[in-house]
């Protein structure tokens, strides 16, 4: 089988994430929350002979290959299609509390080179961007539907793209020559909107864009806390989880999630008696985020922005402790 994803801070996870204790072929559980390709899975089933993992995607379609490439560790891998917050609220009660969990909150270059769904704008694809067919809206729905400033809202918000309303203005202009049904289309219409000197940027001028239009069809921030929260519940104490993110709105949600299972007490000011326990519930083991090394930024570009944070478990986290974590 063609591999198309190369997995981000694979080291770095084998390290940070390695099975509590010794020796390895004791058993333990990892819950791979963004199974992909199975790349960082694939890896974990080799170097830890007792692991077994289960293996979480909302896609079908990369899951089937992510099945075909784990196919030797049959009797150690298991899979569940589905989003991973619905998952972690309501934790099948045939699993084992998890050792381990692990979130790589990227988007797989599978999605982009081979998935044709319009998540990257040097193709010409149908608008989609849905990670599963059952999401209600596509991002060409989002593209064509949406008010102008809706539209620029949330370019600026999920993209943190300067020249949202610009961008918006211009696409709300070209649909009413007719629908915008392609990812090429789309690029074409952001690319003739913003002035010369944006065009040869470090970045395409779509890119934010087109992130946006993604966070925003699978609803990526808006599941993310919660699911932390309930993955953390899931945990075994003493248990590791691992979250690698890849732009800034993420990492801001799992740093300051983190930031609070490491503190004494969390509760608001105006509490009299302490609520939250007056406890950490987690050791940070990171105290700054894990960055890929130079050589892996050289041999795969798209890890360059990832960011890996870890924390072991201590005990049980309360509602306090999603107090003042950004939500979208």
């Amino acid at each position: 089988m063609e591999v198309v994803h190369t997995p981000v801070l694979l080291n770095e996870c084998l390290k940070y994430l390695s099975p509590v204790g010794e020796p390895y072929e004791n058993h333990c559980l990892m819950i791979d929350s963004t199974l992909g390709e199975g790349g960082h899975t694939y890896n974990f089933l080799t170097k830890f002979k007792g692991l077994s993992v289960v293996g979480l995607d909302a896609d079908n379609v990369i899951q089937t290959r992510a099945k075909e490439r784990l196919k030797e560790f049959e009797q150690r891998i298991h899979f569940y299609n589905g989003w991973f917050n619905d998952f972690y609220a309501d934790y099948p009660s045939e699993y084992e509390k998890p050792d381990l969990i692990l979130f790589d909150l990227g988007i797989s270059v599978f999605h982009y080179e081979k998935s044709n769904r319009g998540f990257s704008f040097r193709y010409d694809e149908k608008l989609d961007m849905r990670l599963n067919s059952g999401t209600e809206k596509s991002a060409g729905d989002l593209v064509n539907e949406l008010p102008e400033d809706k539209l620029a809202d949330l370019i600026y918000l999920y993209g943190e793209e300067k020249l949202s309303r610009r961008i918006a203005a211009a696409i709300v202009q070209a649909r009413e020559g007719g629908k915008i049904e392609s990812s090429k289309a789309l690029a074409q219409i952001i690319w003739d909107a913003v002035p010369a000197n944006y065009r040869y940027g470090n970045i395409h001028p779509a890119t934010r864009t087109f992130q946006a239009l993604r966070i925003a069809v699978n609803s990526e921030l808006k599941r993310l806390p919660q699911a932390l929260s309930d993955a953390f519940k899931c945990l075994k104490p003493g248990g590791k989880m691992g979250v690698i993110t890849f732009h800034s709105l993420e990492d801001r949600i799992v740093k300051n999630y983190f930031r609070n299972l490491g503190k004494q007490c969390v509760c608001p000011p105006q509490v009299a008696v302490c609520r939250c326990g007056g406890e950490k519930c987690a050791e940070i083991l990171t105290r700054k985020p894990v960055a890929p090394t130079e050589k892996e930024v050289e041999q795969n570009s798209p890890s360059r922005s990832a960011k890996l944070r870890v924390i072991r478990k201590l005990k049980d986290d309360t509602p306090y402790h999603l107090d003042g974590v950004v939500g979208y």
